[in-house]
């Protein structure tokens, strides 16, 4: 039975991943940093079957304990300081987190075994101001916010590790992908919470920043395979995951209230300053054709699809607050 490790188990794509090795018969381990309130509401359903450990990114000695305790035979770097937001109010707690991170767990790995291999999570933000359309992996990085920047930091040190120390680290540029578990900060699931929200009298508009920018969106649940995928082949290289498809806020928006039967998204939606970026990224989309001839990787679950995912899975949580 092989051995997984997977920081950031408890967010998204955390708990996508852990289902999937778990059917894979891997022996599960999460990492969480301590906490005095419970998060793990998105592995609550397998919580008996995996492992959990403490540690934390800002810490070297923990994360070398760490290793050295669970002897895993991959790790999955999904822990980050992952709101783009956020990242301004807070650069420097990112740039800990995000970018040092990063090395606090390949220098971990070097010292308690080398041949462990290595996933790190980066991102579609590290293409920033987009130099090429569609963005692959030859595609120059231009971050836009520190949460890219860092990103930036993060995927480089993993290359520089594989290169320095013949150590077996991936990284999965990966674009946009999201789920009924993402977290309502995130424009789409704030979307599909807005959506919910009206559709059940429990609100009458949703507010929103730049209805323009465009975003290329996935399934959380079709990428995690892609992580494994990567850790799968005989040479260590990094892939772009992504659908190929670009679409705006503004069709998010669209198409989430024409599954929730409201018809027009106009008369609810309105435009807030306050949630506009500094400095914007206006369009991302993502060439997969890499990772689709390499490691057979296909998108499974549409944009259309993704969408009513979302949007019938937050009404049903709030149905029970609906207005008689």
């Amino acid at each position: 039975m092989k051995t997984a490790l997977i920081t950031g188990i408890t967010g998204q794509d955390g708990s996508y991943l852990a289902e999937f090795l778990l059917e894979k018969g891997y022996r599960v381990v999460g990492m969480t940093r301590r906490s005095s309130t419970d998060v793990h509401g998105r592995i609550e359903q397998i919580i008996e079957r995996i492992e959990i450990v403490s540690a934390d990114l800002l810490d070297q000695s923990s994360m070398t304990n760490m290793i050295a305790l669970v002897k895993p035979d991959e790790v999955y770097n999904l822990a980050a300081q992952s709101f783009v937001p956020t990242s301004w109010s807070q650069p420097v707690l990112t740039g800990e987190f995000t970018a040092l991170g990063v090395t606090r767990i390949l220098e971990a790995i070097r010292a308690a075994n080398p041949k462990i291999r290595f996933y790190q999570a980066s991102s579609s933000e590290m293409f920033g101001k987009v130099q090429q359309t569609p963005q692959n992996e030859t595609t120059r990085f231009y971050p836009r916010s520190p949460y890219g920047v860092a990103k930036v930091y993060g995927h480089w040190i993993t290359v520089n590790y594989r290169e320095s120390y013949d150590m077996f680290a991936c990284s999965g540029i990966l674009f946009n992908h999201e789920s009924e578990r993402r977290s309502k900060e995130f424009v789409t699931r704030k979307i599909t919470d807005g959506v919910a929200r009206i559709k059940l009298g429990l609100a009458d508009e949703l507010r929103l920043g730049n209805l323009d920018a465009k975003r290329d969106w996935g399934y959380a649940g079709d990428y995690v395979e892609a992580m494994w995928l990567m850790l799968r082949q005989s040479e260590p290289d990094d892939y772009v995951i992504a659908t190929g498809r670009t679409h705006s806020v503004r069709d998010f928006a669209r198409a989430a209230f024409e599954a929730a039967g409201l018809g027009s998204h106009e008369p609810y939606v309105k435009m807030d300053p306050r949630f506009m970026r500094p400095a914007e990224v206006d369009v991302l989309v993502g060439d997969a054709s890499k990772a689709k001839r390499v490691l057979g990787w296909q998108p499974k679950v549409s944009f259309e699809e993704l969408v009513q995912r979302m949007v019938e899975a937050d009404i049903a949580r709030l149905a029970h607050h609906a207005v008689v």
